[in-house]
């Protein structure tokens, strides 16, 4: 199976490279509102997804032939806070964590720098989330592989 991650995760990778998706120019255009080809990019991704996971969502299986089961996550405060950081460091460096990997394969040194700061953060959050979690009253973390 692992295989098979791998192989989706580099065609993934390939056609962010090859879209301009995971480019600091078109990123940084597209916040400053100068180039609009990522804002295509991603609409034509949701038009595509959105059917696609409710086709999967009425008729999907589990690979043991299970229903697929989708449940929806809670809504809370840390999720405005999470995605305000999320496009602040969207913005700031010009790669999410897709973006990130592509750019450190395709040779990008600056993208080291973000990648960096990606696992720094989500250690920083580890450590302090029991603190948040009281503080902004967050859901407790799963724990596992999320496998059920």
């Amino acid at each position: 199976m692992i295989l098979v991650y791998l192989v989706l995760g580099t065609f993934f990778g390939f056609v962010l490279s090859r879209s301009g998706a995971a480019d600091y120019d078109f990123i940084q255009g597209m916040f400053l509102l100068e180039r609009f080809q990522l804002y295509g990019i991603i609409g034509t991704a949701v038009v595509v997804t959105a059917p696609a996971l409710w086709l999967l969502k009425r008729y999907g299986k589990t690979l043991t032939g299970a229903p697929l089961v989708v449940t929806p996550k809670p809504g809370h405060r840390g999720n405005v806070v999470g995605g305000i950081l999320f496009g602040v460091g969207w913005s700031i460096t010009g790669m999410c964590p897709g973006p990130i990997l592509v750019n450190v394969g395709e040779g990008k040194v600056y993208a080291l720098a973000a990648l960096a700061g990606a696992l720094l953060g989500a250690g920083a959050f580890g450590v302090a989330y029991p603190r948040l979690q009281r503080a902004m009253r967050l859901p407790p973390l799963a724990r596992g592989t999320g496998d059920g």
